[in-house]
C-alpha cells in the first residue's frame, strides 16, 4: 500500500467538494466536513478575539449576550452551531458552571447572537456573565 502526503487539496472550483475515498465504497466530502467559521475570544469587558477563521467580528450587546459577526455569510440560517466556555469563577468553584445558548431568532445566514450564562448547583440564581473565555464554531454551507 502507497501511502500518499499533501499539504493541501484544491478542487477545480470553489463548487466542486473535494472527496476522499476511504477503504470500501465510503468516500467523504472535505468540503462539506470542514468548521465554516470558529473563534475563540475574551468575554469579559470589550470582547477581545484571541483566535477565529471567517469571523469578522463580536457584537458586545450587555453582560452574557454577544453575536458572532460570520465574515463570508453561511448559505442559510440553518446551520450547526455549538458553544463552550470557561468558569467565571476566579477560583475553583465546583458548583458554578457557565452554559452557552444561542438565542431565539438569534440565527442568521451573518451571524449567530448567544448568551453566557452562571449556572449553579447551590441556592444561587442563574445569571448573566461574561466568560474569560468563550468558544464558537459553525458548520453548514457557505453562500
Amino acid at each position: 500500500m502507497s501511502t500518499l502526503n499533501v499539504d493541501a487539496l484544491v478542487g477545480v472550483s470553489s463548487a466542486n467538494a473535494i472527496t476522499v475515498r476511504g477503504e470500501g465504497s465510503a468516500t467523504t466530502s472535505l468540503q462539506q466536513g470542514l468548521a465554516k467559521a470558529w473563534v475563540n475570544f475574551n468575554g469579559t469587558g470589550t470582547p477581545a478575539i484571541q483566535d477565529s477563521l471567517n469571523v469578522s467580528g463580536i457584537t458586545d450587546h450587555t453582560t452574557g449576550d454577544y453575536t458572532l459577526l460570520i465574515g463570508n455569510d453561511m448559505a442559510n440560517a440553518s446551520y450547526s452551531y455549538q458553544g463552550t466556555s470557561s468558569n467565571w469563577e476566579t477560583a475553583s468553584n465546583a458548583d458554578s458552571y457557565i452554559g452557552v445558548s444561542g438565542t431565539h431568532g438569534g440565527q442568521a445566514t451573518t451571524g449567530q447572537r448567544i448568551v453566557t450564562y452562571r449556572e449553579r448547583y447551590d441556592s444561587a440564581t442563574p445569571q448573566f456573565k461574561d466568560p474569560l473565555t468563550v468558544n464558537l464554531t459553525v458548520h453548514g454551507d457557505l453562500a
